[in-house]
């Protein structure tokens, strides 16, 4: 029945999503459909929640977790999948969207997605503020593409995605950060030992 309604949705819109055009589409009785989906919004609920986990279970690097040496952090994680949906075909991806806007409270959903895998993205970054701008980068690439509406070819695209995903670079600039911050709070100690010796 999800199959069913992904091709409705990506072939007539999410207006033409009905228990009909799911019941025709899978081959199985109306009943049964409403059965399984009481009201059109479980029907878009469970779609968006299969293609969270499509993309979770999907990505290169879900593919890479039973190897140890190949441990990504939640940061890379997220940056790969959503550089993964970037070469998807777009047309589920914008009929899932146009349903959320018909269906508002399924953004709760998204949302708390959203703001568990921020979490874990804190959790582990030793400059938190710089991991969630290269995270909300990566989304834009995204969603820029998605929408049309993105300055950039395929071939930059992937570029800055290779760049966002280029964790020694950006660790080196964390670390940076961090020495730099310890230097200027020690700085003041020094003057003052200096001062004392005169």
């Amino acid at each position: 029945m999800i199959q069913a309604a992904l091709t409705i949705i990506a072939r007539d819109g999410p207006g033409r999503l009905t228990f009909d055009a799911i019941a025709r589409e899978s081959g199985l009785s109306k009943g049964g459909v409403m059965h399984q989906f009481p009201s059109k919004v479980d029907v878009l609920r469970a779609l968006l929640e299969h293609q969270i986990k499509y993309f979770d279970d999907a990505s290169p690097v879900a593919a890479s977790k039973g190897n140890t040496a190949q441990h990504k952090t939640a940061l890379m994680e997220q940056i790969a999948q959503i550089r993964e949906v970037s070469h998807q075909p777009y047309s589920i991806a914008h009929a899932i969207v146009a349903a959320l806007v018909e269906e508002p409270e399924l953004l709760a959903l998204s949302r708390e997605t959203a703001r568990n895998r921020v979490e874990r993205i804190k959790a582990e970054a030793v400059d938190p503020e710089l991991a969630l701008l290269r995270w909300s980068a990566a989304q834009g690439l995204l969603l820029s593409a998605m929408f049309g509406t993105s300055p950039f070819s395929e071939t930059e695209r992937e570029r800055l995605f290779r760049r966002l995903m280029d964790d020694d670079k950006w660790t080196a600039l964390a670390h940076a950060k961090a020495t730099a911050k310890k230097s200027s709070r020690a700085a003041p100690s020094s003057k003052k030992k200096a001062s004392g010796k005169h």
